[in-house]
């Protein structure tokens, strides 16, 4: 019989966690949650509390050794089980990491890119090639990632999300003290101004890297976008886009069944 799995997403502001029924994908979600990294002690007496404890954990960190160090500390306080993390490699899960330094990688790109491939490679019709994909992190930085239809990952963007791109005008130019506006083709007060602007220039190198996908790979390539922002870009994006909750849980899931079964 098969055990809980927790899965753990450590980003920029927040952790996310989720429990899941087992380790495999599609497993079925048992409970959920995400903290700011300031009050990452609460979780074992708070959110964690009541959860069955997990067989197995695995997950990905952006923030930095100190913030791990703080989630390992609540999940050996509350679960026994040992903290494993995912570190980008040359290679994992039928991802190839084409990055100049592939340790350098971020491991939510790594985690992301591996759980959109078996998205893309799950919803295929029987005899239907494999797609090239474009990969959206919608975050408090974006990334944007293209990736071939053998699963190498060719490279990517990396550029502020909404909220560093306001706070960089806020204090680089007077007077821009303004509450967030809407997103509208043709702005006529500061606030939508500034919203559009940002939102527009994010859709825009996504775009870009659509259309270097497409020529590099002579095919449309699948598209996913996924982040605590990502709703905000999804209606204002040309072509097809699929929002995914969270790929980065999607790909602990696959490496979590691909590591049990080497």
């Amino acid at each position: 019989m098969s055990s809980p799995f927790l899965a753990i997403d450590i980003g920029n502001t927040r952790i996310k966690w989720a429990l899941y029924d087992s380790a495999s994908p599609g497993a079925a979600l048992q409970a959920q949650g995400a903290e700011f990294l300031d009050h990452i002690e609460r979780l074992a007496d708070g959110p964690w509390a009541d959860l069955p404890s997990p067989g197995s954990m695995l997950g990905c960190v952006v923030a930095g050794d100190a913030v791990r160090r703080r989630a390992e500390e609540q999940i050996v306080e509350r679960f026994d089980c040992t903290p494993r993390w995912v570190m980008s490699s040359a290679g994992e899960a039928g991802i190839v990491n084409g990055y100049d330094h592939p340790t350098r990688l971020g491991a939510d790109r790594f985690v992301a890119m591996i759980g959109a491939r078996h998205r893309m490679l799950a919803a295929a019709k029987p005899g239907q090639a494999p797609r090239p994909m474009v990969v959206v992190l919608i975050g408090t930085a974006v990334t944007v990632e293209a990736i071939d239809a053998d699963g190498k990952f060719l490279g990517g963007l990396i550029l502020p999300g909404h909220g560093i791109m306001l706070r960089a005008l806020e204090s680089g130019t007077a007077g821009l003290h303004v509450p967030t506006g809407e997103v509208r083709e043709f702005p006529t007060n500061t606030s939508d101004a500034l919203t559009s602007g940002g939102t527009y220039a994010i859709a825009g190198a996504v775009e870009r890297m659509v259309q270097h996908v497409r020529s590099h790979c002579g095919v449309e390539p699948a598209c996913y976008m996924t982040g605590g922002a990502g709703w905000k870009m999804a209606p204002v994006m040309n072509g097809h886009f699929e929002l995914v909750e969270s790929l980065i849980m999607d790909g602990l899931l696959v490496i979590a069944r691909e590591r049990a079964s080497n």
